[in-house]
């Protein structure tokens, strides 16, 4: 019995030992990440703490087991043909047996739902704000607090010769309204660490709504990560985050009638993705119809 019950609070140490560094803050190097990507949103910080402390958790309850079986087996190996003692039963070793993966699935539920609300967290007036269409197969992103000449908003749209590309700001706050024209998709950045599944029919403003604040300065690739059809894998897109001042300027040529690839160019960016590029099947496909229309 005293032997079970220094194995049960040998238990409880290590759980609280869980449940305590799962809850710090995490260092932020390649090593303490465990192959998690770094992200370059505040958001993504969230997620990565969230990862670094459920791999440090799932660490110790393993070095725990495999202690344990390792004892076990150097403890009650067998040394000679008569027959051990037998234990019916060790309540407090059974107790803390069976209260132990309730308390390590409880920890990781809290620390998952905390990350979750601070994740998909919305403020009342974010900096920016930017509407994404999805539709078979491609993107629209839409800017609502711009005019273009035709007094529309400002809006960019793939095809299936050009990747879209969705210009946002740095350290900014941006709230993204998902919609989609058709069946279910879903907005994925990696380098966001998040992804929305878009359902149609939702209303905006419930469950297609999101916002981040990107902190560096790059190029993007963005994806659908929902098997949406047949061309489901050439539905990609780029993000291209600059600084405010360029993203203001950006906004201003699009006003002025440039399209994507010309105010790109103005503000000192490439006018096309370079993350990724169409397809090869889509581009043959484009060429055979050209041919044919001219030989029309």
């Amino acid at each position: 019995m005293a032997r079970g019950s220094k194995l049960a609070r040998l238990a409880a140490l290590g759980l609280l030992g869980v449940l305590t560094l799962t809850g710090c803050d995490m260092p932020n190097n390649e090593f303490w990440r465990f192959g998690w990507p770094e992200g370059v949103t505040d958001q993504a910080a969230d997620m990565r703490e969230l990862w670094t402390g459920s791999v440090i958790a799932a660490l110790i309850v393993g070095f725990l087991v495999w202690g344990l079986i390792f004892y076990s087996m150097v403890a009650h190996r067998k040394r000679g043909d008569e027959l051990p003692r037998q234990t019916a039963y060790n309540l407090p070793l059974e107790i803390a047996y069976t209260i132990a993966p309730f308390i390590i699935i409880a920890g990781l539920f809290f620390f998952t739902v905390v990350t979750q609300n601070r994740v998909l967290d919305r403020s009342d007036n974010p900096d920016e704000t930017i509407a994404v269409n999805a539709f078979k197969w491609n993107w629209q992103f839409v800017y609502p607090d711009s005019e273009g000449p035709d007094g529309e908003p400002v809006n960019t749209v793939g095809s299936s010769t050009e990747i879209p590309v969705l210009v946002l700001p740095v350290d900014r706050s941006i709230r993204f309204e998902v919609a989609s024209a058709d069946v279910i998709h879903s907005f994925w950045v990696p380098d966001f660490l998040f992804k929305l599944d878009v359902i149609p029919g939702n209303e905006n403003g419930r469950d297609n709504v999101f916002e981040v604040t990107v902190r560096e300065e790059g190029a993007y690739v963005g994806r659908c990560a929902e098997l949406c059809g047949t061309y489901h894998a050439y539905m990609n897109f780029e993000v291209r985050a600059v600084s405010g001042d360029d993203y203001d300027a950006y906004i201003e040529a699009r006003e002025s009638g440039l399209d994507t690839y010309d105010a790109l160019e103005e503000i000192g960016q490439p006018g096309t993705s370079s993350t990724t590029t169409p397809l090869e099947l889509f581009q043959d496909k484009n060429v055979n119809q050209q041919q044919s229309d001219n030989n029309g």
